[in-house]
């Protein structure tokens, strides 16, 4: 074991990006959660509204300082090896709410988000899943330095989707939603415990701190 291995358990935030008390998003990131600890990490299960946050404005940032919304995200942020996100599609897109959080928490020095592994997964009612949204979230993600997991998932159809318990009622999509999380926190498990380089991460040309070092694992 390496001497500078992650100590304890990969910690993991899930959170749901819709505000609605009933989202299916919400539900989506209680179950991710729940298959998160199954793992033997710890999930830090949160919902949008803990991450309240005026729409993005300089001047406000300027006067005012960051949102305290923006702070509570930054901290949860840090705290965690690794994040997932339960969104749903709104218009084709990402929610204005969470691309508004983004924003904020982007404005951050050191940015939280970079170097961040993140799962994306997305609930509808629509055939597609909400599918189309996750693509359009990985765009500001990936251009602040997060590392997005390849594989992404969308659940169609989601108000017929769940159990009373909380599991997904097709056993198939259950498991692939269960292999999904596993080979994500196996990827982030080997970054964090078993890291064989360190590289500079350059993706966010805004980030000018000095010697921002990542240590990632590659093959």
């Amino acid at each position: 074991m390496p001497t500078d291995a992650h100590p304890g358990p990969l910690r993991v935030l899930v959170f749901g990006a819709a505000l609605r008390a009933g989202s299916v998003n919400a539900r989506l990131a209680s179950l991710v959660a729940r298959l998160v600890s199954d793992t033997g990490a710890t999930a830090d299960l949160a919902g949008m509204r803990e991450f309240t946050m005026p729409l993005f404005d300089g001047d406000v940032e300027a006067a005012e300082g960051l949102p305290e919304g923006a702070l509570a995200l930054r901290d949860r942020l840090e705290r965690c090896d690794a994040f997932v996100i339960s969104s749903p599609e709104y218009n084709a897109s990402v929610p204005g709410v969470l691309k508004n959080a983004i924003d904020w928490v982007s404005r951050v020095r050191p940015q939280p988000f970079k170097t961040k592994h993140a799962l994306l997964v997305s609930a509808s009612p629509s055939m597609v899943g909400g599918n189309r949204g996750l693509w359009a979230l990985r765009i500001p993600l990936e251009h602040l330095g997060t590392r997005v997991y390849p594989d992404m998932f969308s659940l169609a159809e989601a108000y017929q989707s769940f159990t009373e318990d909380g599991r997904l009622a097709n056993d198939r999509l259950q498991q692939r939603l269960a292999e999904t999380v596993t080979g994500f926190l196996s990827l982030v498990e080997a970054d964090v415990r078993y890291v064989c380089l360190q590289r500079r991460w350059y993706e966010f040309l805004g980030d000018e701190t000095e010697a921002a070092v990542t240590q990632r694992a590659e093959d």
